[in-house]
């Protein structure tokens, strides 16, 4: 238990600050990071495996907030026009300054054009991306759905990411909408 101890002593300032710059209010902060400490202890035989303790908190607290921005959307009246299509990181739909009807339509036709470009990927690419950036998996549980270990789940979302530029980068309708990185 005193490895748990030591990680909320030298994370616990950082989490907050982290909890507060999602949730912009104090109070969610501090429930969202109280959320993210009891999944740490229900997993704190991971905490000696994990390599980047911050990394690894990161993740727990991201995933944690998508989860909590997803029920609370699942609840508003207004997602249920939502396209079910529609596979923006949830993050982005996090209200930040009012966003113009033109980069919403950007944003959607972008999100088809992917879409398209994805189907071009080997199918265990397709799954990998689709499970990380649309479902929001964590690289855990992609490493149990697919039945790899975590380093090949991050191979292949390297490998997938690559390949996907390529195709990108290859359709000359394209060349100027994606900027190579």
């Amino acid at each position: 238990m005193s490895k748990i101890c030591d990680v909320y002593e030298e994370f616990n300032r950082y989490i907050y600050h982290l909890c507060l710059k999602l949730t912009r209010n104090p109070l969610e902060a501090e429930d969202l990071m109280q959320e993210v400490w009891v999944k740490v202890v229900r997993n704190q035989k991971q905490v000696e495996q994990v390599d980047h303790v911050k990394a690894w908190l990161t993740t727990i607290t991201m995933n944690t907030f998508r989860d909590r921005y997803r029920k609370n959307v699942r609840r508003s009246k207004y997602v249920m026009n939502q396209p079910e299509t529609l596979d923006v990181p949830i993050l982005e739909l996090v209200p930040n300054n009012e966003v113009s009807t033109e980069e919403q339509i950007e944003k959607v036709v972008i999100t088809k054009i992917v879409q398209e470009k994805m189907k071009q990927l080997d199918s265990i690419y397709q799954k990998t991306l689709w499970y990380f950036y649309v479902e929001q998996y964590s690289l855990a549980e992609i490493s149990n759905l697919m039945k790899v270990s975590i380093g090949t789940v991050k191979s292949r979302l390297f490998r997938a990411k690559q390949r996907l530029k390529e195709i990108l980068m290859s359709d000359n309708n394209l060349v100027d909408v994606v900027v190579p990185v």
